[in-house]
């Protein structure tokens, strides 16, 4: 995540959902039961509803729902809590990036600047409400990053072409692939200092988002 660090969120409300449930249900298969299990389950859910249900939150009740089937206790309203539970720190406990208000300080009288996201981050949620000139959530146009077709609607929503649009994100394939297909500009937030085997290659690479003002300003 360009923000926030969303594999330590995501673990931690699913370990708040795993406590909830094992003391809903105090059987052995609960007890045994890891994240690790409850995030595979999750991208099986996933993959089977592809296409036909795009909404996160909904996404997690129903895997919710099939890890209780998975344990031998399958109850909807227990998986309806859980998804509460888990949603209720899945955005109270996130922890933005030190690098992420003061670049935006720096860049909003400048710049317009918009969230381009195949996730559910909203900004209202996140600490991060009136920061943005406009969100776009692939659940909402039903388009997931890389297909070219999202950063065509994030450049109509921008009010620019798409060679002016500068995208800024994590993923090699899904921001920087994504941004280079569709003709729009890349900048790869490399934060972990990783080695690119993929053959993407961004227009910019930066370690934090602090230097993203100097890409821009010597563009």
């Amino acid at each position: 995540m360009t923000l926030w660090d969303f594999q330590k969120v995501m673990r931690h409300s699913l370990k708040k959902a795993l406590a909830a449930l094992r003391g809903l249900v105090p059987t052995q298969r609960a007890v045994d039961l890891s994240v690790e299990e409850m995030i595979a389950i999750r991208g099986e859910v996933e993959e089977e509803v592809k296409g036909r249900i795009w909404n996160h939150e909904e996404i997690r009740r129903l895997s919710f729902e099939r890890t209780l089937e998975i344990i031998g206790r399958p109850d909807r309203e227990i998986a309806a809590y859980l998804n509460k539970v888990y949603l209720k720190h899945r955005f109270e406990d996130i922890e933005l990036y030190p690098d992420v208000i003061p670049t935006f300080d720096e860049l909003a009288p400048h710049y317009k600047l918009g969230l381009l996201s195949n996730g559910n981050s909203y900004p209202e949620r996140c600490g991060l409400e009136a920061r943005f000139a406009f969100v776009i959530f692939s659940q909402d146009v039903q388009i997931r990053k890389p297909d070219r077709r999202i950063f065509e609607i994030t450049a109509q929503k921008a009010g620019c072409p798409l060679e002016e649009l500068l995208h800024v994100g994590d993923s090699l394939k899904n921001d920087v692939a994504g941004a280079n297909a569709a003709g729009a500009r890349s900048v790869w937030l490399n934060r972990d200092s990783q080695a690119s085997h993929s053959g993407f290659a961004a227009e910019f690479e930066i370690a934090t988002l602090a230097d993203l003002p100097a890409v821009l300003e010597n563009d």
